[in-house]
């Protein structure tokens, strides 16, 4: 039978031996036995590790905690195999550090032996592992952005998959719009609707859509590392639904967070630096297919709006054609039977008629960005100042106005007329969006466009006039056709519809863009970019009318409308002038041929068979050089040729016009003939 001593020698000889670094140590936590695989391992020289408190192995920091806990292990020793616990962090003599883990056994009374293992590449490969993981999450969250269809769907997606990739309870993503103040969840993966819904309660009472544009370093929040303690009302709903920490990370569009991603878990986490890393990416990403997606949708937004614009463009030409004859022969009327009472009612009530149509038209063509604008530099402020007391009375005592535009923003180079209708109609719709009241805040700011903003306006500086509500705000659905001709959402009789598309066709026939949010119950912000003024403006003056005295000038009159043309003759014929007619340029042309009394080229834009009034002048003044010529159309300056036209001293009268307007014009072209 084998002896104690030789017990001792195997004890030893194994002791010895052993793979891993082995210590013994007694009740006071002293090294009591330590091979040397132990002393390599610490970078002690053999035997000097014996009377060392084997709290020196680890890190200060983690002394205090170790002691109570060998307190507890010597009160109720048991054998822990390796890997069955926690790992620790070793501290060898010259300082560095490493991780380990360690086996625990009873060895006698009131000694135990810790077998301790460098697992730093163990440690190392697990870590290569995760991040082969989580590139292969990456590479699927990649294929996601790719094929999916709109943003909505992606983050229902991603949310799942970023769980997973990060092994946290839960994920969530949240997106309102730029410079927003309310930041909804519109997706999420581990969380019931109840906690979703305290989540987006907690994030606008802390201001969260704010504070995350305020962040300038990039990277994740993590509120467990928020000793300030800045989201309070955040902090508390986690709390109340059984969750611990969070870390978040802001979507940016560009300079600014548009919405957030954030993993949240039931306990604390270290969120070690490839957590922290696979968050900011995957939120990358997401940032930029939500982009993508409000890019597509804003493309597909203006071009049905362009679509709408043609149609309403040609309903409003066809219109004031209509106009032309019943505005003139209405005025033909009333020259003749002027002095009949009855008569005289009657013309003037459908006098009043047609004004009314005729504004009905010009906001169609305004919509449709095609009535002339007269854009000039104008300053905001002057605008604003002027907006503030005509506001004031027009929007009641219950709507407070705030308005705010620093002195240094640079002039806008828009229609003042139009800028103004613009900003008073979205004041308007803001009073009727606020029946008990509220706050209305018009405010001008400069914006600097890079080249890959979105919205398709080139690079360069531009105006920002915001217009924002606290009104009733508007869903999603009334959104995507607020800028559309005749949609309200305002009772018969109240609106006509065409307020916002009226702000849409000017500020785009302007070369600028409008931008809407809006939400229910959280009110409205519309956004409208504007080009700024060059430094330097040459106007001219404006011309008044000569005095001169028609007799009996010629003029060729050429309109494809019989009723219109009819109209125009008349007129012609009261004012004065002999008349030519032809119902399209190929007879005009003829006319011009064989007549060379013709003096003056009245003609219409639109002739039909694919001719306009900018070439036919063209044609004509190259039978004719110098030949004065007036052009008249519903459409003013839509057509190819007119900027050439009208620089070139052509004249555009718009339809529908009354008599003395065309002889204005009349007289304004006769005095651009040569000599």
């Amino acid at each position: 039978m084998p002896s104690r001593a030789d017990d001792n020698d195997l004890f030893r000889t194994l002791f010895e031996t052993a793979p891993d670094a082995m210590v013994v140590v007694d009740a006071a936590g002293d090294i009591v036995l330590a091979n040397p695989q132990a002393d390599r391992l610490f970078g002690y020289a053999p035997g000097a590790l014996l009377g060392l408190r084997v709290e020196n192995l680890l890190p200060e920091a983690a002394r205090a905690a170790h002691v109570a806990y060998r307190a507890g292990y010597m009160a109720h020793p048991r054998t822990r195999p390796m890997g069955a616990g926690y790992e620790l962090t070793g501290v060898r003599r010259d300082g560095s550090t490493f991780p380990m883990e360690i086996a625990l056994s009873p060895v006698g009374s009131g000694r135990y032996a810790a077998s301790i293992r460098d697992i730093s590449e163990t440690q190392r490969a697990r870590q290569a592992l995760r991040r082969a993981q989580r590139d292969g999450y990456l590479a699927e969250l990649g294929r996601l952005v790719l094929e999916a269809g709109n943003d909505g769907s992606l983050r229902v997606a991603v949310s799942g998959l970023i769980a997973t990739a990060m092994g946290v309870d839960a994920v969530a993503v949240a997106v309102g719009l730029p410079g927003g103040k309310a930041l909804p969840i519109r997706s999420a993966s581990g969380l019931a609707p109840d906690v979703l819904d305290a989540l987006a309660d907690a994030f606008a009472r802390d201001g969260l859509a704010a504070r995350l544009g305020e962040r300038h370093v990039p990277g994740a929040w993590i509120l467990s590392e928020d000793a300030a303690g800045t989201l309070p009302a955040v902090r508390a709903a986690l709390k109340a639904h059984g969750l611990s920490d969070a870390a978040i990370v802001p979507l940016l569009d560009r300079h600014e967070a548009t919405g957030a991603l954030l993993a949240l878990n039931r306990k604390p986490c270290e969120w070690d630096a490839d957590q922290r890393a696979f968050l900011q990416l995957a939120a990358n990403m997401l940032a930029a297919a939500v982009l993508r997606g409000r890019s597509q949708e804003q493309l597909a937004h203006a071009q049905r709006l362009d679509a709408l614009g043609q149609l309403t463009g040609g309903i409003a030409h066809d219109f004031n054609n209509l106009l032309t004859v019943v505005s003139g022969n209405l005025q033909i009327l009333d020259a003749e039977y002027a002095g009949v009472g009855d008569a005289r009612e009657l013309i003037d009530s459908a006098s009043r008629a047609v004004d009314r149509c005729i504004n009905l038209t010009r906001k169609l063509l305004g919509f449709s960005r095609r009535r002339a604008l007269a854009p000039r530099g104008v300053r905001p402020q002057q605008i604003l100042d002027e907006l503030g007391d005509m506001l004031a009375r027009t929007l009641g005592a219950r709507i407070h106005v705030e308005l705010d535009c620093p002195a240094r923003v640079p002039a806008v180079f828009a229609d003042p007329g139009e800028l103004e209708t613009a900003l008073v109609n979205l004041a308007i719709n803001a009073r009727d969006a606020m029946p008990d009241g509220g706050l209305l805040r018009i405010s001008a700011r400069l914006r600097e466009l890079g080249a890959g903003e979105t919205g398709g306006l080139p690079p360069g500086q531009y105006v920002a006039f915001l217009v924002e509500d606290s009104g009733t705000g508007m869903t999603q659905e009334v959104l995507d056709h607020a800028l559309e001709p005749f949609f309200t959402t305002k009772d018969a009789g109240k609106g006509s519809g065409l307020g916002l598309s009226m702000v849409y066709g000017f500020v785009r026939q302007s070369g600028g863009r409008v931008v809407i949010g809006s939400q229910p119950g959280r009110g409205t912000r519309v956004e409208i970019l504007l080009p700024t003024a060059p430094p330097v403006e040459e106007i001219g003056e404006a011309r008044t009318p000569g005095s001169v005295t028609p007799g009996h000038a010629r003029v060729l009159v050429v309109e494809d409308e019989p009723g219109v043309r009819k109209v125009a003759v008349r007129f012609l014929h009261a004012l004065g002038y002999d008349t030519l007619e032809a119902a399209d340029a190929q007879r005009a042309l003829e006319l011009l041929r064989i007549d060379r009394g013709i003096q003056l080229l009245f003609s219409d834009v639109a002739l039909g068979n694919g001719s306009n009034g900018f070439e036919l002048v063209r044609e004509a003044r190259r039978l004719r050089p110098g030949l004065p010529a007036l052009l008249t159309s519903g459409y003013e300056r839509s057509t190819d040729g007119a900027d050439e036209a009208l620089q070139s001293g052509v004249g555009l009268l718009r339809k529908p016009y009354r008599r003395d307007q065309l002889g204005e014009a009349l007289a304004l072209a006769l005095e651009e003939r040569p000599g």
